[in-house]
Order: structure tokens, then C-alpha cells, then sequence
């Protein structure tokens, strides 16, 4: 598996070996674990942890600040709608 990691986050520079800004998930593998994260700038992180220590093996775009915005908007829309 080969990693992406680098120095920092291409994005934003967040460091790779600093902690992430929000873990998303932990999953225990055979090898150790995967840890899906989120960095600062929105973008996701898919980090292996194992006997070679702990590496980023794969990263999306930041997360587009509008899209979320509008999503939150659509979904507190949709939490104030009476029931029916």
C-alpha cells in the first residue's frame, strides 16, 4: 500500500504527524488499524496505523464551504418543518 503522506497537508499544511482535526472513524484491521479522519480544511484522510508506524494512505479535496453550508441550511430547514 503506498502512502500519501508528505510533511503536510497539500491543502491546507496542516502537518501529517500532528493530531487530526476530527476522527471520523477507527477500525481495527489484522495489521493494526485504519483511522479515517478529517483535517482542518475539510479534506478526509484515510491514515493505517501498524508495525511501520502510522501513515496517510489516501486524501480527498477539502470540503467545498458552501455545499456544507447549503446542506445545513436544507437540513435545519427540514428539522423545523411541523410533522404530519
Amino acid at each position: 500500500m503506498s502512502s500519501t503522506t508528505g510533511t503536510a497537508c497539500p491543502h491546507c499544511g496542516w502537518p501529517d504527524g500532528a493530531e487530526p482535526f476530527q476522527v471520523v472513524s477507527r477500525h481495527s484491521t489484522a495489521a493494526g488499524s485504519t483511522v479515517w479522519t478529517r483535517c482542518g480544511c475539510g479534506s478526509l484522510q484515510v491514515r493505517v496505523l501498524d508495525a511501520r508506524g502510522m501513515r496517510i494512505v489516501s486524501r480527498s479535496r477539502p470540503a467545498d464551504a458552501s455545499a456544507s453550508a447549503n446542506a445545513s441550511a436544507s437540513a435545519d430547514a427540514r428539522s423545523s418543518a411541523p410533522c404530519r
